[in-house]
């Protein structure tokens, strides 16, 4: 394995907390089947949009969804394929573990 950095494995350590919370992660997984307004992800989540719209914020602060400005509505989407691969790697283990009790 790669020798990495403290610094490296601390901004990891960072990154992974922006998973650890639930309105997140469905949002992630909703985001999964493509890019989507502010308001249908709110609609699906049955969620206020102040609410999906702040977790969005974190989101995109930490690099995990981009926005797209159209008009008057926002949509969001992944930021790029590795976000996908964490939640459908972390998901799988969660499964796996789930099947073996």
């Amino acid at each position: 394995m790669a020798k990495v950095s403290v610094d490296t494995l601390f901004e990891l350590s960072e990154f992974f907390k922006f998973f650890g919370d639930t309105t997140r992660i469905r949002i992630i997984h909703i985001l999964m089947s493509g890019e989507m307004s502010v308001n249908d992800i709110a609609e699906k989540l049955g969620l206020e949009q102040s609410v999906v719209s702040h977790q969005l914020r974190i989101l995109r602060t930490a690099n995990l969804v981009k926005p797209r400005r159209d008009g008057r509505k926002m949509f969001y989407a992944l930021d790029d394929g590795h976000i996908g691969v964490i939640f459908e790697t972390g998901l799988s283990h969660i499964l796996h573990k789930k099947r073996g009790m």
